[in-house]
C-alpha cells in the first residue's frame, strides 16, 4: 500500500492487510470534517465528485476540511487522474491506494488516516449540494454528537432509473420496526469521530467487491444501534447520485446484490438482533400475497418480492459458509473479528 508522498513500512503494510483499523484518536489540530471517497475504475465520475467537494469546502468558512480518496485497485487511469487533481486542488487531499478487495476495506483505510472531527462518507458517483457543509454544521452544532446521520439522496441525472435514492422529507430515527437497509444510505453517511471509535471498523466481509456484495453500511448501522447510538435520517444534507443505471435489468441485478447482502446480515446478527428475522417474514408474506395479486416490492421498476426472499436465503447460506471457514483461521484474523465487534 502506498500513500501520496509517503510509503508504509513492511510492518504497517502487514497490519493494514490483516487487521482493519479503527479511526485514530483525535489530533490536537483536528479539522472540522474529513470527506471520505472510495473509488474503483470510475475516473470520470470521481473527478465530478471531487470538484463538488472542493467547491463546497472553498465557499464555507466554518472550519477546515480534508478529502481522503482511496483507490481500491483501479485498473484504468484513476491513479494518474487523482494525482493531477491532488497537485492542482486548493483542498487538502490525501490519496491512498488499497488493493484489498471491497468497499469496507477501503473505508477502513481512509478512517485510519482521517483527522476531521466529523467523518463524511460520499460515494465516488455522487455530487454534494452547495449547502451540504452548512447543513452538516447546523446538525452537529445541536450538541448531540453521539449519533450517525444520513441525508437525502436524489438522482443526479433524470435519465437514470429511480433507485439507490432516498427522497423522504420526514426527519426520523431508526427503530426495530424499520428495516435498516436503505434507512441511511452509505453514499451519504456522517458521524462524529467518537462514534466511529465506539463502533470500530467496517466488517470487511461485506460490501461491493466482496463475496457478500453489499450491506457494509447497514452492518455498521446495526452495530451502532446495538450500542445505543441513535441513527437519524435528515431531509437535507443533500447529495446527487449519478448511478448510471437506465435499464430494468441493471436495477434488478443491483437489487439482488442488496438482497444477498441483507440475507448475510440477518444471519450475522440473528442472535443479537432477532427483529431482523421479523422483517424477513414480512417479506415472505408480501411475496405470497404478490402471487394472488398483491403489490410488487416496487411497481414502477417492476421489482418483485420473490428475488428478495431467494437472495436473502442465499446470502444467509453464504455467510454460514464463511463462518465455518473462519473457524480454521489463525489468531490474527480472530483478533480482527473481535475488533469489528467492539
Amino acid at each position: 500500500m502506498t500513500v501520496e508522498g509517503l510509503k508504509w513500512t513492511a510492518a504497517e503494510r502487514s497490519d493494514m492487510v490483516e487487521t482493519p483499523r479503527s479511526p485514530s484518536p483525535p489530533a490536537r489540530n483536528a479539522l472540522f470534517a474529513s470527506f471520505i471517497v472510495c473509488t474503483r475504475n470510475r475516473a470520470a465520475a470521481l473527478e465530478t465528485c471531487i470538484r463538488s467537494i472542493e467547491t463546497v469546502c472553498g465557499t464555507h468558512a466554518a472550519g477546515r476540511c480534508e478529502l481522503i480518496v482511496v483507490d481500491n485497485g483501479s485498473t484504468d487511469d484513476t491513479p494518474e487522474r487523482i494525482a493531477r487533481m491532488v497537485s492542482a486542488s486548493p483542498l487538502a487531499i490525501t490519496h491512498l491506494i488499497d488493493t484489498r478487495p471491497g468497499l469496507a476495506a477501503a473505508r477502513n483505510t481512509a478512517m485510519a488516516r482521517a483527522r476531521g472531527g466529523i467523518l463524511v462518507f460520499i460515494d465516488d458517483d455522487c455530487q454534494i449540494d452547495t449547502n451540504y457543509l452548512a447543513d452538516l454544521e447546523r446538525h452537529y452544532a445541536s450538541g448531540e454528537s453521539g449519533i450517525i446521520r444520513g441525508g437525502r439522496v436524489e438522482l443526479g441525472d433524470a435519465r437514470d432509473l429511480p433507485f439507490t435514492i432516498k427522497r423522504s422529507n420526514a426527519r426520523e430515527r431508526l427503530t426495530c420496526d424499520i428495516h435498516p437497509g436503505g434507512f441511511v444510505l452509505g453514499c451519504n453517511m456522517t458521524m462524529h469521530r467518537e462514534v466511529a471509535l465506539r463502533v470500530g471498523a467496517f466488517d470487511e466481509r461485506f460490501g461491493a467487491g466482496t463475496s457478500l456484495q453489499s450491506a457494509e453500511d447497514t452492518d455498521y448501522l446495526l452495530r451502532a444501534y446495538r450500542l445505543g447510538i441513535p441513527i437519524e435520517y435528515v431531509p437535507d444534507m443533500l447529495v446527487f447520485h449519478h448511478h448510471g443505471r437506465r435499464t430494468c435489468l441493471a436495477i434488478e441485478r443491483l437489487h439482488r446484490n442488496y438482497s444477498f447482502g441483507n440475507g448475510a446480515l440477518c444471519m450475522k446478527h440473528i442472535r443479537t438482533t432477532p427483529w431482523l428475522l421479523r422483517h424477513f417474514c414480512w417479506t415472505v408474506r408480501s411475496a405470497i400475497r404478490e402471487v394472488f395479486g398483491g403489490p410488487r416490492f416496487d411497481p414502477v421498476l417492476h421489482l418483485s418480492h420473490w428475488p428478495i426472499v431467494f437472495m436473502n436465503l442465499l446470502g444467509a447460506l453464504k455467510f454460514m459458509s464463511l463462518s465455518v471457514a473462519e473457524r480454521t483461521t489463525g489468531p490474527v484474523e480472530q483478533r480482527a473479528r473481535e475488533q469489528l465487534q467492539r
